[in-house]
This record gives C-alpha cells, structure tokens and sequence, in this order.
C-alpha cells in the first residue's frame, strides 16, 4: 500500500484542475523525455531505439573485442534501408520528414545518435560518421552537385544498397588545427591539388579517416598549387580510382567498430565534375560541415554516458551490501543522481543546438561538444568507481564506455582546441553571452 505522502495519494486531495499539474512518470525518465517531443520525433525516437535495441546492442561487446565479427556492409544496408542514412535532406530527395524541415531540423540526427550510441559507441561512429562525409555535398549548396551525385546517391540508399561515404581533413601533420581559424593558418598540410586538363591531380595522406577503410566515397579537402589552408578545396573521391589506397588501420583504444584508416593519394586524377563547391570554397565548407558535426559529437557522447549510466544503476539494483541494496544507500543515490544531472544538461544543450535549420555558430557547437564529451568521461569514470572491480572488467559495459568516451574528447577537433573556437568568437564582437 502507498503511503498518504506519496504523490499518487495526496493529489487525491486535489480538485480535479490542480490534479492535471501533478503528473508523476512511471519510472521511465526515458519515455518522460520522449513526451516532450513532437509526434513525430517521438515516433523516430523509438524507432531508433528499437532499431539499436534489436541490431546493435547485442553486438556490443563481441565486436569490441573481435570487429571482424561485425557484417559492416549488410548492417549499414538494413540502416540505409529503413532511411536512416538519408536523413540529411526531406522527402522527396530524403527522408527526413517534412514536419522536421522548420524548427526541428538537425533534431532527428542528435535522437539517432544517440539511441545507436547508447547501444555500442563504436557502431554509432560506423553508421553516424557517413553523414559527416555526406555533409559537404549538402551544404555545399551546389545544383550540380544535387543532380550529379545526392539524388542519385540518395535514391541508391533507400533502395538499400550500399553507398557509404567517409569525411577527411586529418593528415600527418595537421591535426585538430586545421578545426581552428589561427592554427589552420600555421598547419603543415601536405595533401594538395594540382589543376590539369579535365580535373585535378591530388597527391598527399590523409590519417585517423573514419570509414575510411570501408567508404566507397570520400569527401577530400586539399589545398590548390603550393597555397595554404585558405585555398582549401573539397573533391569526392571514390574507391578504386587509381593512385587512391589505403596505408595503416589503427588499432584504436575505444570505438573500435568503428573503422580509422589513413588515405594515401599517388597522383590521383579526380575529374572536374568531381570538385564540390567552387575552388577555394573549402575552408567555409569544413567550417560548415563541424558547426553541424560537432554537436553531433555530443550525441556521441550522450549516448555513451546514458549506457554507463544504465550499467551502473543496474548493477546497484540487483548488487547487495550488508543487508540492502546498493541503490538503497543515501550516497550512492546521490552519486547516481549527480550522473543523471550531467546526462540531463548534456541532452538539453545538445536538443537546444540541432534546432536550427542552419547550422549554428562555432561557439554553440563547440560548447555542445565539449561540454559533453567531458561530461560523458565523467560519468563514466563515476560508474566505474561505484562498481569497483565489477566496472573494469569487460562483460559488464562500462570500462568499453570509458573507453569509448575518451574518444570523443578528442574528434572533431580536440576539447581544447574547441574552447579557443568557442572564444573567437568574442575577440572582438561586442556580443552578450
């Protein structure tokens, strides 16, 4: 029976009207966030839930520990198939619904993210980072591209087939710098494009490309002659295209399903037809693709600390100390909750920035992206910490999410070089904040 205090018993007391603002959840914080979406957000919501619950989740620890387990290509077609993997651009082109275009635009991409994530960081990076090699062709805004290569590549992807696309700016020498206005200007970027007859001829390496290895498409900055960064330019490679191979897999600490290879270009002829934008359009169009991407990250991470999260509060229902559980002691709930606070101001700030139908400015995706990452390797190293020898070891999930975390303190530029992006912005604008 349900003590007088509990709320379900003393709304009681209550006329009818003051009853309607006393709403208890059922448990289910989840579900309680859901029903603050539109209907139909809160419809992809749990169909991206369901779709990671039954594809990915089971695959999670196998595959991080033996990745040549996971069928890549036939998980991205069944991805691409339900119209997961077009969701840059609404019907008819895409598959975003029409309702999403005003208001809610980049809000179906964070949802997906982090729903995949959640289930397994390193196939969330597999599948998510094919959009980040998609983006620039999108935002390139370029008719020709349009007709040439997305609707066709689109129509291709909802018909299942696989057209995976990769994103690369990392070379050997030009890391996170070339993410940041001042350290583009002094990175050593090697990979350059040379103007001939018909095209360009692109020699160079690119490293740490996700999907790099498995891509059949490759979006591809490189500077113009022997200019800088400023003359950045974006052209679309595809397998196969002789001089185009692939040097080192990295065997990485987290993520591991998803796959990080260099690019190495030997006098790689790339047709005109295949340059996305005008010539030198490509630092604008990068800036672009990370102002979108970066929250994005967030996502990432949101996901991941929400799987570290359910782990720990699992393990704390059902592990007993003394004579009651660990979820029955004051410290412990406090511990818990402070993890709940992170993920909650996490999800809020990442929901608040993908809003906007144009991508938002560098300071509201840095601070997206940061803030997150940095919470998610919190709360991971928290729920380690509650469980003590049972979070290190690896059928449990949450030391393959420490793991996992780590990584996304560093992509899309490092944490760092984040906050100088997330404070050039006020150099000398007279803004409020």
């Amino acid at each position: 029976m349900k003590p007088p205090t509990h709320p379900d018993e003393a709304k009681k007391n209550l006329p009818l009207f003051g009853r309607l603002f006393l709403r208890e959840h059922k448990g289910d914080l989840w579900e309680d966030e859901t029903m603050t979406l539109p209907w139909t957000l809160r419809r992809m919501r749990r169909k991206y839930k369901a779709f990671a619950d039954e594809r990915i989740r089971p695959l999670e620890l196998e595959v991080d520990l033996d990745v040549s387990k996971l069928d890549k290509d036939g998980l991205f077609k069944d991805y691409a198939k339900l119209g997961y993997a077009t969701e840059l651009l609404p019907w008819p082109i895409g598959t975003l619904p029409l309702p999403c275009v005003l208001g809610w635009y980049g809000v179906p991409l964070a949802l997906k993210i982090e729903e995949i994530t959640a289930a397994c960081g390193g196939i969330g990076l597999m599948l998510g980072a094919h959009e980040l090699g998609f983006a620039p062709l999108v935002l390139s805004g370029s008719p020709s591209v349009l007709t040439k290569w997305v609707i066709p590549t689109y129509a291709a992807l909802k018909r299942g087939e696989k057209k995976l696309f990769a994103f690369a700016i990392t070379e050997p020498g030009a890391g996170s710098d070339v993410e940041e206005t001042e350290g583009a200007m002094k990175a050593k970027v090697v990979t350059r494009a040379k103007k001939v007859s018909g095209g360009y001829v692109i020699n160079g390496r690119k490293v740490f490309i996700s999907d790099g290895g498995i891509a059949d498409y490759v979006t591809l900055f490189a500077c113009l002659g022997n200019e800088g960064v400023e003359s950045w330019t974006c052209f679309l490679l595809e397998r196969g295209m002789k001089g185009f191979t692939l040097g080192r897999k990295e065997k990485k600490m987290g993520q591991k399903a998803g796959d990080a290879t260099e690019l190495v270009l030997e006098d790689v002829f790339v047709p005109d037809d295949h340059r996305i934008g005008p010539e030198k359009s490509g630092w604008a169009l990068n800036r672009s693709v990370l102002n979108t991407s970066r929250p994005g990250v967030g996502a990432i991470a949101l996901g991941i600390s929400r799987s570290a999260f359910e782990h720990c509060l699992d393990f704390c229902r059902t592990t007993r100390l003394g004579n009651k559980r660990l979820v029955e002691y004051q410290d412990i709930q406090i511990e818990l909750a402070d993890m709940l606070i992170k993920i909650f101001a996490a999800r809020a700030l990442v929901w608040s920035t993908v809003k906007r139908f144009i991508p938002p400015m560098a300071a509201a995706s840095a601070v997206t992206k940061v803030f997150a990452s940095d919470a998610s390797v919190a709360v991971c190293e928290k729920a380690m910490e509650i469980m003590g020898d049972h979070g290190y070891m690896h059928g449990r999930g949450v030391e393959k999410a420490l793991r996992d975390a780590r990584l996304t303190q560093i992509y899309e530029g490092t944490n760092q070089i984040n906050r100088l992006g997330i404070i050039e912005d006020l150099w000398d604008n007279d803004i409020g904040v």
